[in-house]
């Protein structure tokens, strides 16, 4: 993954929810997101995600960020996905916010 992304976002509302994916998406945590377009995608989060710069399209900066998920039964698969996609998040399992970091 590089500086850049297909969304960036500097209005702070918006801001505010990809720092609140961030508190949702704890590491070791098996979550089902649900993406905007509709699209379910279901993993545990490998690394807790971050909020960071990146370039848009159009050169503009602004932020966004991904998390890594991974399913032990699909060892090739890699459920990268864009924090500012993200619709809904569903805990599988008790692994919430304030639980361990990496």
């Amino acid at each position: 993954m590089g500086r850049r992304a297909e969304r960036i976002y500097t209005d702070p509302t918006d801001i505010a929810m990809l720092e609140k994916w961030v508190k949702e998406l704890a590491v070791n945590a098996a979550v089902r997101i649900v993406k905007h377009d509709g699209e379910v995608v279901e993993g545990m989060v490998s690394v807790t995600p971050t909020v960071q710069v990146f370039l848009g399209p159009d050169d503009q900066e602004g932020m966004n960020g991904v998390v890594r998920l991974v399913d032990s039964h699909r060892p090739e698969w890699d459920g990268l996905v864009w924090l500012g996609d993200i619709r809904d998040v569903q805990h599988l399992d008790s692994v919430r916010m304030g639980a361990s970091r990496a």
